[in-house]
């Protein structure tokens, strides 16, 4: 049987996935030690996600590890080997202000991690291809720099722009730019994934994501911006709106969309590839949209105050170019837009039982 190794696997990228290449045949080894929980707090954790794989996938095989630890994941490389025909590595620590509070942990977690895999596989599954979650704050704040126009709820771009019709591809330099710490600890392991396929001939891939979510999201408030707010608005919590008056822009992919692009990849892999992974023109929204999206789903007006300092490195105007994934894999196509993502991420929460 063929075997997906999938880090992060009880998290929100990580346990759509198990579910996806389970549905599709394959015997899935799963990586977490519910760090999350250590990153944001009790409600952060993911161990309610394990329960439900455990149920809902035969051939789910847990190991509690971290990625740090070079030795653990060498007896799981070792007792599958070349059965090994897939990785998927969405394991980090994904938050811009706590890797600011911990850079060492940060860059140990995200690059020293990506490096550990990647040997693993050089050694025992060389065949296999490595997918892997890297982030678009690889290209730092240079996004931050296009020429932006203020409209009434939203940034947006000059229409006169390249970017204005499709959004921002994988050509934007990633140099010369304010990062935060975690955006470097991820470029750090993005090269390494991609020099990995260029200097060993391994099949690897990064996807620069924009905002992932889903009804799976283990929202807290340095992580998952979409799953929080809608539970903000059903909890009734106050919510601080950082920076750039609100409107600032964040293109948003439903898990089970990107998910099913690592699907495609694996099929037909390639050689350190570089794909901008977003919900593109097809579904994005400043956070002044999200909020009035939230309100409107849930029936309840949000709490909200707002603080006019922007996160360090963050972004004014995001949405990503995913058109060279799709020339190259022109099968794959959205199923999720912003209304039926944000009613998906509403109903699961309600059915976790918050009020």
């Amino acid at each position: 049987m063929p075997t997906a190794l999938i880090t992060g696997s009880t998290g929100l990228i990580g346990a759509e996935a198990v579910r996806f290449f389970g549905r599709k045949g394959h015997k899935v080894v799963g990586i977490d030690n519910d760090m999350r929980q250590f990153f944001f707090g009790p409600e952060a954790s993911t161990r309610w996600s394990l329960e439900k794989l455990k149920e809902e996938v035969k051939e789910y095989h847990h190991r509690d590890i971290d990625i740090r630890d070079e030795s653990s994941l060498e007896r799981v490389f070792q007792d599958y080997q070349s059965e090994i025909d897939v990785i998927i590595h969405t394991a980090a620590q994904p938050s811009h202000d706590w890797a600011a509070k911990e850079p060492k942990i940060d860059f140990t977690v995200n690059a020293n991690g990506t490096l550990n895999l990647l040997e693993q596989m050089r050694k025992f599954c060389p065949k296999a291809c490595f997918i892997f979650t890297s982030t678009n704050k690889v290209y730092g704040d240079t996004p931050n720099f296009l020429p932006l126009i203020e409209k009434e709820t939203r940034w947006e771009i000059d229409e006169a722009h390249p970017y204005f019709a499709h959004g921002i591809d994988e050509k934007m330099s990633i140099d010369h730019s304010m990062h935060s710490l975690f955006g470097v600890s991820k470029t750090a392991a993005d090269l390494l994934v991609q020099e990995y396929g260029r200097y060993f001939g391994l099949n690897t891939a990064c996807f620069r994501g924009g905002c992932l979510t889903g009804p799976n999201h283990s929202g807290a408030p340095l992580h998952g911006f979409l799953a929080y707010l809608m539970k903000c608005a059903l909890t009734h919590t106050p919510y601080t709106v950082h920076g750039y008056k609100g409107k600032q822009v964040r293109d948003n992919i439903h898990a089970f969309d990107l998910v099913n692009m690592f699907w495609h990849f694996y099929q037909k892999p390639r050689s350190g590839v570089v794909y901008n992974a977003g919900g593109s023109r097809h579904s994005n929204c400043s956070m002044k949209e999200a909020i009035e999206l939230c309100e409107s789903i849930s029936g309840n007006k949000m709490k909200y105050e707002y603080s006019s300092q922007n996160r360090q490195g963050d972004h004014i105007w995001w949405i990503s170019d995913v058109r060279k994934f799709q020339e190259d894999y022109p099968e794959w196509k959205f199923t999720y837009d912003l209304p039926r993502i944000v009613e998906e991420i509403y109903g699961g929460l309600k059915q976790r039982a918050l009020p």
